[in-house]
C-alpha cells in the first residue's frame, strides 16, 4: 500500500511535467475559454508565493477598496488589492470594482445573489442555454439550483444568432424581473444591451452582462462597451480573452442611490456570503495584465477578431458549415462550426485532439438539447494563437490542417506532425511584456 502511494506521487509529478510540454509546446490551442499569459505575467505570479498563502477576509468600501480586514499582517496586501482594483477601473473606465472573485462563475453567483436580495425579486431574464448562455445563468445550474432564481428566457432569433430585442422587451415588460442578463459562452455577436436597457430599468431590473469570454475584446474596444450601452454590472473571468491569471471580477459605475443599493448587496454577497480566501496571489498579475491591455489591448483584440473571421470565411469557402455567414461569421474571438456531416461535434473534436488541435464540441442553437454528448457543432477560439503571433495566412494554414482531419483526407497522426512543426514557429508571446524587468524599464520611461 505504501509503495502504491509513492508510485502515485511519482506519476503525479511525471504527468504534470508531461502536460506542460504537451499543451504549451506541442498543441495548438483553440479552446475559446482559455487565455494565454505573457512571460511577464507568469513571472509576476512566480514572485507572489507568500501572498498566495495569505488570507484577507473583510469588507470593501464603495470605491472597491479595502475598508476593513479581519486578519493582521495586511499592510501590503491592502495596497496590492487597491492598486489592482484601480488599474482595472482605469482600463474599463468605471468607478467601482470587486477583484475578490475567484472565477467568473463566482462573479455571477455573488452578483445574482446580491441583486436578488437587493430587489427582493427572484425572477431573472436570461439568454436561452441552447443559444449560448452559460450554465450559471440557467435554472438547471447555479441561478436555479443554488440561488433559487426563476429564470425566464429571452426571445432568440435563430437567423440572427442573437437575442430578439422586440420580443424580449415584451417578455421583460410582462414578467418584471429583478435581473436581466446578457452574454454567454457561445458568443459571436454583441447582445442588444442598448435596445433593452430602458425597458429593463422601467421594469425595475438591473442589467448584468456576463463578459467572461469577451472581457479582453471589450478592453481593446473591439466588441461592445456594456456599461456605456446601459448595463449596470459586468461580470467576467480574467483568463480568457482577458489574458490573466485565473480569477473573476465585477465592474460597475456607482451613480445614485439605485446603484449604491445594488453594489452594497453585491459586496455583501461577495463577503461574507460566498468568499473566504480570495486567492490573493493572482492580484499583482491581474494589475500587470491591465497595463498590457492598456498598451497593447486594441491591437490584440483587433487581430483576434480578424483571425476568427478569417477562419470562418476560409472554412466556409472550403465546404464546411460555419454559423453566422451573413454577418461575417463572428465579431468576437470564436466561431461556431456545424460538423454534423462529418460525424458530429464529439467525433470531430476527438479526431482533432489526436492531431494536437485542441477545441471543444458544442451544442448549436438548433440541436436537440438532450444530445449533449454528441452535438452538431464545435466551438473554435482564436485568442491563444493570436497572442502567439498568428496572422491571417497562418490561420488559413491551420484551417487546412483542420480540414485534412475533419474531411478524413489524412490520418490525425500524420497531421499531428505538421501541427507540432507549425507550433514551433510561434514561440514568442506577442502583445505583452517578456519580463517584469521589461515592465519596470517601460515604467521608468513614463514616470
Amino acid at each position: 500500500m505504501e509503495e502504491d502511494f509513492f508510485e502515485l506521487v511519482r506519476e503525479l509529478i511525471e504527468s504534470s511535467m508531461a502536460h506542460e510540454k504537451y499543451r504549451s509546446e506541442e498543441c495548438i490551442n483553440l479552446i475559446a475559454s482559455e487565455g494565454l499569459k505573457s512571460p511577464a505575467v507568469k513571472e509576476m505570479l512566480s514572485l507572489t508565493h507568500d501572498l498566495e498563502s495569505r488570507y484577507a477576509e473583510g469588507e470593501n468600501d464603495l470605491k472597491g477598496h479595502v475598508k476593513t480586514r479581519h486578519y493582521q499582517g495586511q499592510k501590503y496586501i491592502t495596497k496590492i488589492e487597491n492598486y489592482s482594483a484601480d488599474l482595472m477601473k482605469n482600463l474599463f473606465g468605471c468607478n467601482w470594482i470587486d477583484v475578490r472573485l475567484v472565477s467568473g462563475t463566482h462573479a455571477n453567483l455573488a452578483t445574482f445573489k446580491g441583486l436578488s436580495l437587493a430587489t427582493k425579486n427572484n425572477r431573472m431574464v436570461v439568454a436561452p442555454l441552447m443559444c449560448g448562455a452559460h450554465i450559471s445563468h440557467d435554472y438547471t445550474g447555479l441561478a436555479g439550483r443554488v440561488i433559487g432564481l426563476e429564470t425566464i428566457n429571452h426571445a432568440y432569433d435563430l437567423d440572427e444568432l442573437n437575442i430578439d430585442p422586440e420580443k424580449s422587451a415584451t417578455i421583460i415588460e410582462a414578467t418584471k424581473p429583478g435581473i436581466v442578463t446578457f452574454g454567454g459562452s457561445l458568443f459571436q455577436f454583441p447582445h442588444p444591451v442598448k435596445e433593452l436597457a430602458e425597458v429593463s430599468r422601467e421594469a425595475g431590473a438591473y442589467i448584468v452582462y456576463d463578459a467572461a469570454h469577451v472581457l479582453g475584446l471589450i478592453a481593446g474596444g473591439q466588441f461592445q462597451d456594456p456599461l456605456k450601452e446601459g448595463a449596470d454590472f459586468i461580470t467576467a473571468s480574467t483568463h480568457k480573452t482577458f489574458p490573466g491569471p485565473q480569477g473573476g471580477v465585477i465592474l460597475a459605475n456607482l451613480e445614485g442611490e439605485r446603484m449604491e443599493k445594488a453594489i452594497r448587496g453585491v459586496q455583501n454577497a461577495v463577503f461574507p456570503l460566498t468568499t473566504s480566501n480570495t486567492h490573493l496571489g493572482r492580484l499583482p498579475a491581474l494589475g500587470l495584465v491591465a497595463l498590457e491591455l492598456k498598451l497593447y489591448g486594441a491591437g490584440l483584440a483587433k487581430q483576434t477578431v480578424k483571425n476568427a473571421q478569417t477562419a470562418g470565411e476560409y472554412l466556409f469557402e472550403n465546404g464546411v458549415k460555419v454559423l453566422g455567414g451573413k454577418k461575417g461569421f463572428t465579431r468576437s474571438h470564436q466561431i461556431a462550426v456545424d460538423v454534423q456531416d462529418y460525424g458530429g461535434g464529439r467525433k470531430v473534436a476527438e479526431s482533432l485532439e489526436e492531431a494536437n488541435i485542441i477545441l471543444n464540441k458544442n451544442l448549436l442553437p438548433y440541436d436537440d438539447q438532450r444530445n449533449r454528448e454528441n452535438p452538431s457543432g464545435i466551438r473554435v477560439g482564436f485568442q491563444d494563437v493570436t497572442r502567439r503571433g498568428f496572422k491571417e495566412s497562418d490561420v488559413k494554414h491551420l484551417c487546412d490542417l483542420m480540414l485534412d482531419v475533419v474531411k478524413g483526407k489524412r490520418k490525425p497522426s500524420k497531421v499531428r506532425e505538421d501541427v507540432i512543426a507549425l507550433r514551433q514557429n510561434f514561440k514568442e508571446i506577442k502583445f505583452g511584456f517578456q519580463s517584469v524587468n521589461e515592465v519596470i524599464d517601460h515604467l521608468k520611461k513614463h514616470t
